[in-house]
């Protein structure tokens, strides 16, 4: 998990960045980005992709990353401006917010499957399953969204977003039929898209 980091330290390389985002397919809540620097001489064991690692396991290292990074960030992205730009634009304003949002600059920056611009970068694609630092921004951004989502389905009870976090479940579906839209929705996805139009027409 740490080849790219360690041949970029070959190269002179020491603050180097990984970032990546987590909640492109949900139909509700925020998109959420990280960013991540780890100490090269302390590594940090059984970093990978987060949906690959149990909840309790991203719990752990959720707060180990966020004890023993160099520097570390988190950015939301709410669900008008993933409507606005779309969500791959959003997914890209987000991992950049979230450098340049970091204490420390960050000389080098690894990105999961995303090209950045002019910054020094590699895009990795599956980049969270095989550098430690795209691992690290996606265990803080996934452990981050999913507080966050839970803390929404005390407000909005009915939907179980402590259950689907926003995405398009059965259950997400059948009460997004039964009881509408939220202002949290992102109004541009399909099912959602769809329940705004029949709503509309309804109205006429």
């Amino acid at each position: 998990m740490y080849k790219y980091e360690e041949a970029l330290q070959k190269r002179g390389y020491r603050r180097i960045a990984g970032t990546d985002e987590v909640g492109r397919g949900p139909l509700a809540g925020p998109l959420v980005c990280a960013s991540v620097i780890l100490y090269p001489q302390n590594q940090i064991e059984g970093l990978n992709d987060s949906k690959k690692l149990s909840e309790k396991k991203r719990e752990f290292l959720f707060d180990e990353i966020k004890e023993k990074a160099m520097a570390f960030s988190i950015v939301y992205i709410d669900e008008e401006t993933i409507d606005e730009i779309n969500v791959y634009q959003a997914s890209k304003k987000g991992m950049l917010e979230a450098i340049n949002k970091l204490s420390i600059e960050a000389e080098y920056v690894l990105s999961d499957a995303m090209p950045l611009g002019d910054i020094k970068h590699e895009s990795i694609i599956k980049g969270d399953t095989k550098s430690a630092s795209i691992a690290a921004a996606s265990i803080l951004a996934k452990v981050d969204r999913d507080r966050f989502m839970v803390a929404l389905a005390k407000k909005y009870p009915e939907y179980g977003f402590e259950k689907h976090k926003g995405y398009p479940t059965k259950q997400h579906l059948e009460a997004l039929n039964r009881y509408g839209v939220l202002d949290i929705h992102r109004k541009t996805y399909k099912p959602v898209y769809d329940k705004l139009n029949e709503q509309f027409s309804l109205d006429i």
